[in-house]
């Protein structure tokens, strides 16, 4: 008969305190300073706004150049530029696995992915501290 261990839970964490927090290299202390939660979100937003009015030129608009090669060219860019600020993220605990996956791997189909995933975690963490200040 083979031996399993037992598998707890999963249970949501509370925020760490300053003690809790790993002692980040240089790197990482300038990083987590630099690139924050609202920050990474606002970009994520604006590079929703770039990404739909790429699809309106590029469908609805025929294409009309050099506009749909500009939105095309900044989308791009902003899709590379957060999906290597998003590995950086979760290494220095910015922002957690699933919104990096968000961002990331969904973000290449449409960037709403990333922008919907950072609203529903900051909804979540109202939500959270709302709890703890009422109990």
């Amino acid at each position: 008969m083979e031996h399993r261990p037992e598998i707890p839970e999963s249970t949501p964490q509370a925020s760490p305190t300053r003690a809790d927090l790993p002692q980040y290299s240089a790197f990482g202390r300038h990083f987590r300073r630099l690139v924050t939660f609202d920050r990474m979100e606002a970009v994520s937003l604006c590079h929703s706004v770039v990404y739909t009015g790429l699809l309106i030129c590029a469908f609805l608009l025929g294409g009309p150049q050099p506009i749909t090669f500009i939105l095309g060219l900044t989308h791009g860019i902003l899709w590379i530029g957060m999906s290597i600020t998003s590995v950086f993220a979760v290494r220095f605990g910015v922002i957690n696995l699933r919104l990096a996956v968000a961002i990331s791997i969904l973000g290449c189909i449409a960037p709403f992915f990333g922008s919907a995933e950072f609203i529903r975690q900051k909804r979540q963490q109202r939500k959270l501290l709302r709890e703890r200040l009422a109990g």
